[in-house]
């Protein structure tokens, strides 16, 4: 039920999957803030993203990096949306044939719609990964024009692991990784590092869900219990964990960025989003959760007043 699990010999760790995928029908028409599968997709609605709709869904300019399992290719409501893919696995290819990149990309896109993916397969197809491999992903991304990097994993520390986080944050991206699922305060890689945003998971009482890391270094929360999204074969289905919750901070960062302007006139905007999202949350009224809870609408109307 970890986060993670590694070999001390070969440093190996596995894509936050702690819940087995439940199936269910394809939901219809789906990303209209109108449409009953919000119903379902219930961290969508609770980070007030249909509110935020109002005002932004984001923009095709905005690219958001999946560093994961994969992006299944022939997923209805994915597969157009991926404007580059690379794979850093042994696999043979960069489809997603376990199943947690893509559900992580289908909250991403729930959240900013109009938004563009890039499908970085790190993780093999046991979800497997190393930190070295997510370095070289991480690097790619950004030379590739990504924005956004979710990183849905956690493993151990790694020099090459901070020094690619530090690359993508000096080049203006943000970069949005699960803080795990140990329980515990003990911190997760490559979330605990500065230039990156770590965030816990939040169940539908709005506490810090079961099994989630928590601590002084986690910065935010998001839903990460019972989270409803695309599966390969045209499937949905729940999985609970940070991986999730680090999707719709994803999804929250991308509709920020679409809107956002470089106020400080430093040359990125990366630094404006990083703080509209830290500082428009939700208090949670519990330590190790950061500022609390994100909240969409807040962070795309604070950025907007502040233009």
């Amino acid at each position: 039920m970890s986060a993670y699990s590694y070999s001390p010999a070969y440093h190996v760790a596995r894509a936050d999957n702690s819940e087995p995928s439940s199936y269910g029908p394809s939901p219809q028409e789906t990303y209209s803030p109108d449409d009953s599968y919000l119903t379902d997709r219930w961290g969508v609605s609770r980070i007030e993203a249909p509110q935020a709709w109002q005002i932004t869904r984001g923009d095709q300019s905005i690219i958001v990096a999946v560093l994961d399992t994969g992006i299944n290719n022939d997923n209805q409501d994915l597969a157009d949306r991926v404007v580059a893919e690379v794979n850093f696995t042994d696999s043979s290819t960069s489809d997603d044939l376990y199943g947690h990149g893509t559900h992580m990309a289908g909250t991403i896109a729930a959240i900013a719609p109009e938004c563009r993916l890039m499908n970085v397969k790190v993780a093999d197809d046991m979800g497997r990964c190393e930190p070295s491999v997510v370095a070289r992903g991480i690097i790619w991304a950004v030379d590739h024009g990504a924005q956004v990097i979710n990183i849905s994993l956690a493993m151990i520390a790694s020099l090459n692991l901070e020094e690619a986080v530090n690359y993508a944050w000096s080049q203006g991206a943000i970069l949005i990784a699960a803080a795990g699922n140990k329980g515990g305060s003990e911190p997760s890689y490559p979330a605990y590092y500065a230039d990156c945003l770590a965030v816990a998971g939040t169940n539908k009482n709005n506490s810090l869900a079961l099994l989630s890391s928590y601590g002084d270094w986690v910065d935010v929360a998001a839903p990460g219990f019972n989270i409803y999204s695309e599966l390969p074969q045209n499937q949905y289905g729940y999985k609970t964990g940070t991986s999730a919750a680090g999707a719709h901070v994803s999804g929250v960062a991308a509709l920020v960025f679409s809107i956002a302007e470089d106020s400080n006139d430093n040359g990125a905007v990366n630094d404006e989003v990083r703080w509209a999202i830290e500082n428009n949350c939700t208090p949670m009224g519990e330590d190790g959760v950061g500022k609390g809870l994100v909240n969409a609408f807040q962070a795309v109307t604070e950025t907007t007043s502040s233009n």
